[in-house]
């Protein structure tokens, strides 16, 4: 008796955890938040990107390195924006956005240099729609516009439907 209910408990839970939808569709993984924008330890961490741009060099090199960069910020601005640093997040989601523009240029460049960019081609595009995902979360979850009172400097109002969906066809328009 004790053996047929373990086994009808086993199948319970199995069903269950089978059951149940993923929250990510996507198979491509953002990085955790690293330093983040407010401290003296982010201006040293901004010098230290700067210096380590010219470690990747290459055509691969230089894709890898804009949409490891896009990614980054497209995860610090999610981040500002769940702390309510929406004026900071707004700065690292245009950061995210310009990064990413720059990816696809350089598979173009190694494709005219006669390499293979099968793989690439389609790193970017998991990547492509890992970010729309999570753009697509964040409109549904911030306010459409943000009227932003920081301090010592005059009010200013956020789109920020309007940046995130204009991020959402940065990604979905890409070659």
């Amino acid at each position: 008796m004790k053996h047929s209910a373990f086994i009808f408990i086993l199948l319970i839970v199995f069903w269950i955890s089978s059951s149940t939808d993923t929250l990510a569709k996507s198979s491509y993984v953002l990085p955790y938040p690293s330093v983040m924008p407010g401290g003296l330890s982010y201006k040293v961490h901004l010098i230290w990107e700067t210096i380590n741009q010219y470690w990747y060099f290459g055509d691969f090199g230089q894709f890898e390195y804009n949409l490891k960069q896009s990614d980054k910020y497209l995860v610090e601005a999610k981040t500002l924006f769940e702390y309510e640093q929406f004026l900071l997040g707004v700065d690292s989601l245009k950061k995210s956005d310009e990064y990413f523009k720059k990816a696809p240029s350089h598979l173009r460049q190694a494709a005219k240099n006669h390499k293979d960019i099968s793989i690439k081609q389609k790193e970017l595009r998991t990547a492509s729609e890992r970010h729309v995902e999570v753009l697509s979360q964040m409109e549904k979850i911030f306010p459409e516009i943000i009227h932003w009172i920081p301090e010592k400097v005059a009010p200013t109002d956020l789109p920020l439907h309007s940046l995130l969906y204009s991020s959402i066809q940065i990604r979905s328009n890409y070659e």
